[in-house]
Parts: structure tokens; C-alpha cells; sequence
């Protein structure tokens, strides 16, 4: 055999190797191209998945906050019945109590009223409350209205102690623990950011005390306290959520069948 002849067979052998490494790399690349496709394919169904149950869940969440707009509509106009007594207490929540339309037939304490911050339609300033000892012997902290900074002596002192029977109606309220935003009650300091039930209770020495308080209903636009000032109102955003993602789920959806569909085309044509 002649050296060129030699040579030849063996440029010949490795072009055949080369041919073959380059065909397995092909395949190696077309087995992770397809895996990487699957994986893509994977992700983005179980994204379609995810997207369309949080759509369903605002959905029903819309239908559970509509419900409880309707049934505290209904209790805020229902006729006033008698505040709950001690033997309801345990019972007490906020889902089926809370802005039911009440009435209280009793005596305030000669204590004087707490005043806790407040900011209203009429500005900023305090709710006045006061403790009001019913006929069935308990206590309940009314919510008298609103006050402007400039009466705070005037609501600060204590109340007249009168055994004549006072009736209030207005709105029952769950307590409101601990203080308002970033601002904690201060009780040594008679500061007070929030509604606090217990522990307004607890500074001022009262026993019996119901676990919520009473709204009481406006009692005229030229006095002081100003009642009747209770914001009842629900945020419903949830058709909006629904919505969005409804909307990223249909976006998935396009985004996985528009490549498919344009592959189909291409296919067809290219046959």
C-alpha cells in the first residue's frame, strides 16, 4: 500500500469519526432540547392550573363578601332588639354579631369617659366613651359620638351619676385590642388609639364588662358628642383579582398553543 493511499483511508476514517461524534452531539442537543420543551410545556400548565383556581377562589370570595354586605345591610336596618347578655358572651363574633342594631336601657357610671382617637368626616379628634351599667346589672362601654380636640376637658371629666333610666340604641361593635396603626394604648397615660374593650375595662377598674361596645345612634347635628357616625363599609375587589387572573391564565394559554399552532402551519406547507 502507498503512503498516499494510506493516508487517504485514514482522512477518510476520521471524517467518519467526526461525522458520528457531530451526529451523537445532534441527538444529545435534540433529547435536551426536547426535555427542556416538555419541561416548558409542564410549567406553564400547572401555571394555567394555579392561575384559573385563584380566579375560581376570588369568584367565591365575591359571592361570601356579597353575602356578608346583604346581611349586615339587613341587621343595620333591622328594628333594635336588646344588647346581648352575659349568657350570649361566649358566643359572641364578629361574622354574626357585629353592626347588629341593639338597644341599651340603663345608667351611665360616674366615671369619666375615655377618649380614643379618631378621625372622622368631621376631622380628627376622640370618641367618647363611657361606661353604662344596664338594668340586668352588666356593663357596657357606649360609644357616645364624636368630639373636636377642643372639647377634650369638657368630655374628659365624669358623668353624672343618674338612677333614671337612659336608653341607647345604636350599632354593636366588636372590640378593637391592642391600638391602631403602628401606635400602641398606652393606659398609664390614658392614651388611647383604639377601641380596646379589656383593656380600657381594666384601667378604670370595671368588672362585668361585655366584650364588645355600642355605637350610639346620632343624637342631633348640634350636640356634642356626635353619634351616628359609623363607617360601614366592605372593600370588594374581588371580581377585579378574578379578573387578573383569569386574564394570566389566558395569557399562558396563548403563549403554549400559538408556537403549536404555527409549527402545525409550517409543517403543512413545508409537506
Amino acid at each position: 500500500m502507498s503512503p498516499a493511499t494510506g493516508a487517504g483511508r485514514t482522512k477518510v476514517e476520521a471524517e467518519a469519526l467526526l461525522g458520528d461524534a457531530a451526529n451523537a452531539s445532534a441527538r444529545s442537543v435534540g433529547k435536551r432540547s426536547v426535555a427542556a420543551r416538555l419541561l416548558l410545556v409542564l410549567l406553564a400548565l400547572c401555571g394555567i392550573a394555579a392561575f384559573t383556581a385563584l380566579g375560581i377562589w376570588q369568584l367565591e370570595r365575591r359571592v361570601w363578601k356579597l353575602d356578608l354586605i346583604a346581611r349586615v345591610d339587613e341587621r343595620i336596618h333591622a328594628p333594635a332588639a336588646d344588647a346581648p347578655s352575659r349568657g350570649d358572651w361566649p358566643a359572641i363574633n364578629a361574622a354574626d354579631y357585629e353592626y347588629r342594631h341593639v338597644r341599651l336601657t340603663g345608667h351611665f357610671l360616674d366615671q369619666p369617659g375615655t377618649l380614643v382617637r379618631a378621625v372622622t368626616d368631621l376631622g380628627s379628634g376622640y370618641w367618647v366613651l363611657a361606661p353604662m351599667r344596664t338594668d340586668d346589672g352588666f356593663i357596657v362601654l357606649v360609644n357616645r359620638g364624636f368630639i373636636p380636640p377642643e372639647r377634650k376637658a369638657e368630655f374628659g371629666r365624669a358623668e353624672s351619676d343618674s338612677k333614671s333610666a337612659t336608653v341607647v340604641t345604636g350599632l354593636l361593635r366588636m372590640s378593637e385590642p391592642g391600638g391602631g396603626f403602628l401606635r400602641k394604648n398606652d393606659p398609664v397615660g390614658e392614651r388611647w388609639y383604639s377601641r380596646d374593650v379589656a383593656a380600657i375595662a381594666a384601667a378604670h377598674g370595671l368588672a362585668d364588662v361585655a366584650p364588645y361596645f355600642v355605637d350610639a345612634e346620632a343624637s342631633g347635628q348640634d350636640s356634642w358628642p356626635r353619634g351616628g357616625l359609623t363607617v360601614v363599609q366592605f372593600r370588594n375587589s374581588h371580581l377585579v383579582y378574578a379578573l387578573t387572573w383569569f386574564s394570566l391564565a389566558a395569557m399562558l394559554t396563548i403563549a403554549l398553543t400559538v408556537p403549536a399552532f404555527r409549527n402545525r402551519q409550517w409543517s403543512g406547507r413545508s409537506g
